[in-house]
């Protein structure tokens, strides 16, 4: 970005995870995706004559449909590559297919297992990377979830977000995010199932100057006491299939049950990325509830990756039609 009447906000070069991001990038992208979520037909043209690759190593729903059918409305077109569309790090590396790539695209979306192969194609090609996913990290999900959290709670600095059950990709970005918004955040996991220890420093440092609390826990009880929201995922995760019944005994007492929300605040939001396991990581009155936002969350995916390539594809003082 470039200097506007919103103030001296510096370029997006890429999306790797959610460092890459400012406090002040992330409340601009909740201004844009607010306003394309109020006035949609102002964007309807903006992305005219741009493609977006989207590499996806990883079958999804809501990362597919929502970045494809975000691309659609703004003007854009996508081009959709499986697996079997490339040989990304085998026949070719990765480094090639991203400067090849660069040739023809406007901006890549990656959706992959190794965090190191999304940085690697944000360093060797020439336009902006989003990372859909990796095995380490999801800021699209974690912008989207304080969205969310925001439009439902007014404001975020001081909210305190609970979140129960295994440390992983999610909960990585959603402990950077809160760093950087002032959102105090409490994980309960069991022993050796912790977020990224360097995302987990990296995140401490930055909460320093938001006086963000950040807190590793054992008990669930612990961390949902008090807490504004309550966030769980899937004990297991793509990749991870082999691990399933162990995981099962490991994360069986993390479900996020009536009896456990009932120790949040009586305000407090159920936040879940999907999909749900309705019986393991959440019961299905809990899911299912009044107090669930999850499917906000998902429709919210939409609003924010949309201003998120807005903002690394466009000048910010660029027309919009």
């Amino acid at each position: 970005m470039t200097k506007n009447n919103r103030g001296d906000i510096k370029a997006v070069r890429h999306l790797v995870s959610l460092s890459d991001l400012s406090a002040r990038q992330i409340e601009e992208v909740f201004r844009i995706a607010r306003d394309m979520k109020a006035h949609p037909d102002r964007y309807r043209s903006c992305l005219r004559g741009k493609t977006v690759a989207m590499i996806f190593q990883k079958p999804s729903t809501r990362t597919r449909v929502s970045f494809e059918t975000g691309i659609y409305q703004m003007g854009g077109s996508s081009l959709y590559l499986a697996p079997n569309d490339l040989q990304l790090g085998r026949g070719e590396t990765i480094a090639d297919t991203a400067r090849v790539l660069s040739r023809y695209v406007n901006a890549i979306v990656a959706r992959v297992f190794a965090q190191d192969d999304v940085a690697e194609m944000a360093r060797s090609g020439s336009v902006p990377v989003i990372n859909g996913l990796s095995d380490r990290s999801h800021p699209c999900q974690a912008v989207a979830d304080y969205f969310t959290l925001l439009e439902k709670k007014k404001r975020l600095p001081g909210l305190k977000l609970a979140y129960v059950g295994d440390g992983n990709n999610v909960a990585n970005s959603l402990i950077e995010g809160a760093a950087k918004l002032g959102v105090n955040i409490s994980v309960a996991c069991p022993e050796g199932y912790e977020p990224d220890p360097e995302v987990l420093g990296s995140a401490r440092r930055a909460a320093r100057k938001t006086h963000s609390k950040i807190e590793i826990v054992r008990k669930p009880s612990e961390a949902v006491r008090g807490a504004d929201a309550v966030y769980t995922d899937a004990w297991t995760s793509m990749g991870q299939e082999a691990e399933e019944q162990k995981r099962r005994l490991v994360f069986r007492e993390y479900q996020v049950s009536a009896s456990l929300f009932g120790r949040a605040k009586r305000s407090a939001v159920f936040m879940h990325c999907l999909p749900a396991h309705r019986g393991e990581e959440v019961s299905a009155d809990v899911m299912d509830s009044s107090a669930s936002i999850v499917f906000d969350q998902a429709e919210n995916r939409i609003y924010t990756q949309k201003a998120i390539l807005y903002l690394l594809l466009l000048q910010p003082d660029s027309a919009v039609a």
